[in-house]
């Protein structure tokens, strides 16, 4: 069957900017999915999207005009039930293929086959292929109501009377195959084959589209618009490198991959400016200015070789004048007042000091269960001494850091730029004359903020950004406010992750238990119920972690089935584990230790690992003490010193005396005496095994 190429555009009012790059390839993959699955494309059918701050579209190249005709067998219903007990159809069964289209004469062709209970009765018919007009008004309804929109519109219709909801008022619909025009509508409007280019700067309006394939030729000639978001947005990061070569040999552009997909959703044909402020306001932390240049006005600044911000910045219009003087002078006459306000809340801001703050954190409400923010840094301060303690780390100035780490989120900077928090501390710390290590640590104890941030600089900032962290997990866990399916309000899992990389990256000698005694003092204690469960919570997040690296799960399951305390040894664990895996006694060793422990499990009470030699009879289970007693000090020295691989290969040598000693004695024997010594004698040997990992854990 001969194909055409399919075109489809609808044109709205200004879309969300920061949600088009979404809303555009919704549309263009459910429209091509709903297409594929009614048969109407051919297999080697190419997607190509549009979207554009005034329009959604899609072009598919070979779509047939009418999907092929399909057999489809139909259940019925039981044959007993269809057929009577003289061979003719039943009532029930000429009924059913009266609503299928069919009569009495299709009984003789109906194929009887078993679905595993019973013999079933099924009808072949073939449905005639869906037309492409009735194929894509369905697929492109089933698209409007898939479509990721953020926030749904009402609007009325040019009658008046009729509303619909979309994201924004659409005007126009395109649907070509070929140079014909669909019958198809949707949100009040018909196809046709007209749509608008650019608001200002089209050459022609209305601009007439030939056919599906002169589209985007035409859009951008006669509309003055680059359809596509990849295209636009390349033109985008090609203009940026040009101007900032022109503006400096040596400034870059700031790389921001959000702002870049916003921008394109704002301009239909880009053009890059370059424009500048005066370098007085340069005084002001650069964080500031970036980001209120960024948030507020869409400028890319440009930054110089060493990362420091310049007075020049890159604007990216929608409009492309003979002249663009004028264009340049509104946008630096925009971007002054916000950047006169940054200067003046950064000056306002360091009238007074950090400490002079901390007392108005009292009146700031954290969490109506847990308290103010003065009474959570109070919890924080006495975490992070004892943290400190533990890892000899200058104690007052954890606590300083501590202290103050919150108190610039009463800030004017801070009030009105949020993102902020920390970095304004930073400064305003070092204003007020306080230690570097000091000041560091207020703006890193926010630290790692998200996959692949950085840690904490200084180990100040370890410890209080660990003290802060863990107040956090304990506060919440410790009156059930725990993450549940995808839902982590206060981002726990987080926060997990980012204590779990401090110990692991920072190589930081502490247990995890310790931790946890330490960041639940303030709170009294947690019930020994919410301890085991936020416990699960961070070794399950390890675990996640461990996954997305590369380990197996067996390796992961062996190495923190133990919990190990300190998490800095778990990487060495685990190549450890691995290269155990490898020898030829693992297999056997793993099972074994599974056996023991299932043993050890079944015994009433705790079975001490200790060995009375003068009840040993049986020759393996002598065989089997020996070699413990040789291999057991090598295994724990070996792990003593951190040498995990060479700990867990010691244990090959017990291989043949574990397999004699489950082939000859009877554990449970009945004599209590000798029971009790042979299961001291697994416990002995249990302990050995599982210093480094448990190795039941690779059984297969």
């Amino acid at each position: 069957m001969s194909t055409k190429n399919l075109l489809l555009e609808l044109f709205v009012e200004e879309l969300p900017p920061k949600a088009l790059k979404k809303i555009g390839e919704a549309f263009a993959q459910t429209l091509q999915a709903s297409l594929q699955a009614q048969g109407l494309l051919s297999a080697d059918s190419v997607l190509t999207a549009f979207a554009s701050p005034r329009r959604l579209g899609v072009h598919l190249s070979k779509v047939l005009e009418q999907a092929d005709d399909k057999t489809v067998m139909q259940k019925l219903m039981p044959a007993a039930v269809g057929i009577g007990a003289d061979g003719k159809a039943t009532p029930a069964l000429l009924k059913k293929l009266a609503a299928l289209g069919a009569d009495e004469s299709a009984v003789a062709g109906l194929k009887r086959e078993s679905d595993g209970k019973a013999e079933v009765l099924f009808f072949n018919s073939v449905v005639t292929g869906v037309m492409l007009s009735d194929g894509l008004q369905k697929a492109l309804e089933e698209t409007l109501g898939k479509l990721p929109i953020p926030k749904v519109m009402a609007y009325q219709l040019a009658d008046g009377w009729e509303t619909v909801n979309f994201v924004r008022p659409a005007h126009g619909l395109v649907a070509l195959y070929g140079a014909d025009v669909l019958n198809i509508s949707v949100l009040g409007l018909r196809a046709g084959n007209t749509t608008h280019g650019h608001r200002f700067e089209a050459g022609i309006d209305p601009v007439y589209i030939r056919d599906a394939d002169s589209y985007a030729t035409q859009i951008a000639a006669e509309g003055a618009v680059i359809a596509s978001f990849a295209e636009r947005r390349a033109e985008i990061v090609r203009q940026l490198a040009t101007a900032a070569a022109e503006a400096g040999s040596n400034l870059t552009p700031i790389e921001d991959e959000a702002l870049l997909d916003e921008v394109t959703g704002l301009v239909e044909r880009p053009n890059v400016l370059i424009g500048q402020f005066e370098e007085a306001f340069l005084e002001v932390p650069q964080e500031c200015l970036i980001l209120t240049m960024k948030a507020n006005q869409k400028y890319f600044p440009l930054l110089d070789s060493t990362g420091g911000l310049s007075n020049k910045f890159l604007i990216v219009s929608n409009i492309r004048p003979a002249d663009a003087s004028t264009v340049i002078g509104g946008n630096e006459r925009v971007v002054r007042p916000r950047l006169a306000d940054a200067k003046f809340f950064f000056d306002q801001d360091r009238k007074k000091t950090l400490t002079s703050r901390v007392a108005g954190l009292d009146k700031v409400v954290y969490h109506n269960k847990l308290g103010t923010q003065g009474e959570r840094i109070a919890r924080v301060r006495a975490i992070a001494q004892a943290i400190a303690g533990k890892l000899g780390v200058d104690a007052q100035q954890a606590d300083t850091a501590a202290q103050l780490a919150k108190a610039d989120l009463l800030t004017d900077m801070v009030g009105e730029f949020p993102e902020l928090q920390g970095i304004m501390g930073r400064y305003y710390a070092l204003h007020d004359g306080l230690p570097t290590a000091v000041a560091d640590a207020i703006e890193d104890h926010y630290k790692p903020r998200f996959a692949g941030d950085e840690l904490p600089r200084n180990p100040v900032g370890m410890v209080v950004a660990l003290a802060d962290k863990l107040e956090t997990l304990v506060g919440l866990f410790s009156i059930g406010q725990v993450p549940t399916g995808d839902k982590d309000p206060f981002a726990l899992r987080r926060h997990a992750l980012g204590i779990i990389r401090m110990l692991i990256e920072g190589k930081l000698d502490i247990g995890i238990n310790d931790l946890i005694a330490a960041a639940e003092k303030p709170f009294n204690g947690l019930s020994a119920e919410h301890r085991s469960a936020l416990l699960n919570f961070i070794f399950d997040r390890l675990a996640n972690a461990l996954r997305e690296q590369g380990y197996s799960a067996q390796e992961i399951d062996a190495v923190l089935a133990l919990q190990p305390q300190r998490l800095a040894d778990v990487a060495e664990r685990l190549a450890a584990v691995r290269a155990f895996a490898a020898l030829p006694e693992a297999a056997s060793l793993a099972a074994a230790n599974k056996r023991v422990g299932n043993i050890l499990k079944k015994v009433e009470g705790t079975v001490a690992a200790q060995v009375d030699t003068a009840l040993l009879k049986e020759p393996a289970e002598i065989a089997l003490n020996q070699t413990l007693t040789t291999v057991k000090p090598q295994a724990e020295a070996a792990f003593a010193r951190g040498d995990y691989t060479a700990s867990l290969q010691a244990l090959a040598a017990l291989r043949n005396p574990v397999d004699a000693f489950f082939d000859g004695v009877m554990v449970n024997a009945e004599d209590v005496a000798l029971r009790n010594n042979r299961q001291g004698l697994l416990a002995t040997l249990h302990q050995a095994m599982n210093q480094v990992a448990d190795i039941s854990k690779l059984a297969s």
